[in-house]
């Protein structure tokens, strides 16, 4: 078939059959670029493969490393951890309001501390009011009954009353003394004043005074949570927390591998982040559980607080020294380097001098040295320090 020539077409056909060999030109490139781009080559061979190769170094260059051997060792294990002050709850406690009725009046502020018995804050009850008028009535009808039991032993002596009666007395006037013994002791629960008792006792009118909430122990007030104005339910509306300070417990986070390092009566160091202000504390509780959000087991830590340096929701970070000696195999911190997806590594001596990346499993930090449970064996020479010009000689 005879092909004419482009110069011999009419422009408009010749101008078609040019955009047709422009579009088959950029498909075949196209295609080309595809095949460039495949993990074949274009015989079908796999592409060469991006792990990192081995490094080779000149005698130069390797006085500008350190080298260190693994070996077995035993050591006394330390597990780094992040903690949560919290009160010692065996040392705080929560003050319930202890009747009915709106705060007056706030006694206390956040943080003062107080003695046991001192006033927190002011409520107008009626239940306080009730009390002190149930003692009042309980008191006269306590003297009366006692009295008419005391006159009716002397009738039946003389055959003025009958001895059931007189017995009948003796029971009433017992009765009505039990019921003025429980009155005062409603107004000792709701800790109504003693000066305010006595004058009760001796007849005096009491006076109105408002419902009194009394600390429960001597500490600080760590958290308000009435107001004035807020009525309360007896019993059921937590009003303070009180709490001594002067101990608190230390919540330390324990990941999976750290739990079987740590026992109870290990010592601790907590560390405030002010300054090198540390403090010491035992581990005397390892919880059973896991928390299901951070997976983490809680060490608690008792911490003596003299100063108050420690408040509640504090972060710091916990040291714990196990007591129990283990063994395994450790490599310096220096050693330790993070691939481009943080995996660690460390770069091991090979066979033929060179140097190759092997991923290992951080276990424990001790002092300056990492626990290594998987990527490394005993007798082998990781680069301890100069890992970063090992790894820079790599990218070349």
């Amino acid at each position: 078939m005879k092909i004419k020539s482009l110069y011999a077409m009419p422009d408009v056909e010749r101008r078609g059959r040019s955009l047709y060999v422009l579009a088959v030109a950029g498909m075949l490139a196209a295609l080309a670029l595809g095949a460039g781009c495949s993990g074949k080559a274009g015989n079908g061979a796999p592409a060469a493969s991006a792990t990192p190769s081995n490094v080779t170094l000149t005698a130069d260059q390797r006085q500008k490393i350190r080298l260190h051997t693994v070996v077995a060792s035993r050591f006394d294990p330390a597990v780094e951890a992040t903690g949560a002050v919290d009160f010692d709850n065996d040392q705080a406690t929560s003050v319930l309001a202890p009747f009915s009725g709106p705060v007056s009046r706030l006694l206390v502020s956040l943080g003062q501390h107080v003695k046991k018995g001192d006033p927190l804050a002011a409520v107008d009850s009626p239940d306080y009011a009730a009390a002190v008028s149930a003692y009042v009535k309980a008191i006269v009808t306590a003297k009366n009954a006692r009295q008419l039991a005391d006159a009716d032993k002397d009738l039946v002596q003389h055959n003025g009353v009958s001895q059931r009666e007189n017995e009948q007395a003796q029971t009433d006037a017992a009765s009505a003394e039990a019921d003025r013994d429980a009155a005062l002791q409603a107004l000792v629960s709701l800790d109504v004043e003693p000066q305010v008792i006595k004058d009760i006792q001796a007849g005096r009118p009491a006076p109105h005074v408002a419902g009194i909430i009394r600390s429960p122990i001597s500490g600080t007030v760590a958290e308000k949570l009435i107001t004035p104005g807020q009525l309360l339910q007896a019993g059921t509306t937590p009003c303070f927390t009180v709490a001594d300070l002067s101990r608190v417990w230390v919540l330390a986070q324990l990941s999976a591998a750290d739990v079987a390092a740590v026992s109870v009566g290990d010592p601790a160091q907590v560390d405030t982040g002010v300054g090198s202000t540390s403090l010491a504390g035992t581990v005397d509780n390892i919880s059973s559980l896991v928390d299901p959000d951070t997976r983490a087991v809680i060490a608690r830590v008792v911490v003596d607080n003299p100063h108050g340096l420690l408040k509640k929701q504090m972060y710091v970070h916990v040291r714990i020294q196990a007591r129990q000696p283990s063994s395994g195999l450790l490599v310096p911190v220096s050693a330790i380097l993070r691939d481009d997806e943080n995996l660690p590594f460390v770069y091991v001596v090979q066979s033929d001098g060179g140097f190759a990346r092997q991923h290992v499993t951080l276990g424990s930090r001790t002092g300056d040295q990492y626990v290594i449970p998987e990527g490394v064996k005993a007798g082998d020479q990781v680069v301890a320090d100069g890992g970063l010009f090992v790894q820079f000689m790599q990218s070349q």
